[in-house]
């Protein structure tokens, strides 16, 4: 039990990290959207994992030379996959807006993330018919349930503050087709980790603590993920005219110092989610390891939540929505008690 709700502890430890991480990036100031996210992406998706991986293997090439390209090659594909969703977001704001885009992108990968590895692994029977994978299950509908009172009160206070009931290019199907498309490619993510395995164990076998097992892998995961969204990035620094790389880099020096910081804090704190996260799974029963990504993406919702509770963003929207909020706060810590009995259950 102990080593369980560490687990958990330490799952919510990583959404809180990314559930703030774009607080210091939005102190970013005079540099396009493009350019921040590109800084920060070099810290979050590059240089950490390298060079993590760098204190944590004895031998660095060795290593990656001793794994089947065919592991490094589907972990590479999937975190390219998980880069094509992580761009997409913004497609779905705009015709959804904000909180009921994410939303029901959130919720997609949500349930497609947790529920298709052990799927495709055969292990329908121990998630329906077992005590702790049925708990596990309900505690993912119940998370589900949360995720959506949370982006239905998101949703309200965007009316509230706008003053209106849509955003200006609000499209219901387009909105909702890109929304479920972001999120089943979201979860490239989930799907990186679980091929990885075979890196996990091979860190294991040289010795790497258990809690640091699978960090090694993130070099291969975000790295396709950077490989998309750095090409997008620099693709529209390029082409669109209104937005300008050398522009960006021509402020003062004190500007790109303290935008360089902010970007470059965004980013450690964007990768401290999942470094936690490995932390989180690596405390549960490997059959069970799944569960990870349900409590990874619900504590992100909620912690989310909480931090614009804190930044003073549902300031003048009034009582109602901010009950909802809490009701859906509510709601997903019960779904992680149920996924605690599923998991002690299952252990």
């Amino acid at each position: 039990m102990p080593t369980i709700i560490a687990g958990i502890f330490w799952h919510f430890i990583g959404a809180a990290s990314a559930a703030s991480f774009y607080a210091p990036i939005g102190k970013v100031k005079k540099w396009s959207w493009e350019t921040t996210w590109a800084v920060a992406g070099c810290f979050s998706w590059i240089f950490l994992p390298i060079g993590v991986s760098l204190l944590l293997l004895p031998h660095f090439r060795g290593f990656y030379g001793s794994i089947d390209s065919g592991v490094l090659l589907r972990v590479a594909l999937f975190g390219a996959m998980w880069g094509v969703g992580n761009v997409g977001y913004g497609l779905t704001m705009r015709y959804l807006g904000m909180a009921l885009g994410i939303g029901v992108a959130i919720g997609v990968t949500l349930i497609v993330g947790t529920l298709t590895p052990p799927l495709i692994h055969g292990e329908a029977g121990m998630l329906f018919q077992t005590k702790g994978g049925l708990l596990t299950v309900f505690g993912l509908l119940v998370a589900l349930g949360g995720v959506g009172v949370v982006s239905y009160a998101g949703h309200q206070k965007e009316v509230k503050l706008s003053g209106s009931r849509e955003p200006g290019e609000f499209n219901l199907v387009k909105g909702l087709l890109l929304a479920t498309l972001c999120g089943i490619f979201s979860s490239g993510f989930s799907f990186a980790i679980d091929a990885a395995k075979p890196m996990e164990a091979a860190a294991l076998a040289l010795g790497v603590n258990k809690l640091y097992a699978a960090l090694p892998s993130y070099v291969f995961i975000m790295g396709g993920g950077a490989i998309i969204n750095m090409a997008y990035c620099f693709i529209r620094l390029a082409c669109v005219k209104s937005i300008s790389l050398r522009e960006d880099l021509a402020q003062s020096g004190g500007t790109l110092v303290k935008n360089a910081c902010m970007a470059a804090t965004g980013g450690i704190m964007w990768y401290l989610q999942f470094f936690f996260y490995a932390w989180g799974a690596s405390h549960f029963p490997v059959q069970l390891t799944y569960v990870s990504w349900m409590l990874h993406m619900s504590f992100y919702v909620l912690c989310g939540a909480l931090v614009g509770l804190a930044l003073g963003e549902w300031s003048g929207v009034g009582k109602r929505p901010i009950v909802i909020l809490w009701i859906g706060i509510i709601i997903i810590v019960l779904a992680a008690n149920l996924a605690k009995l599923g998991l002690t259950a299952a252990g």
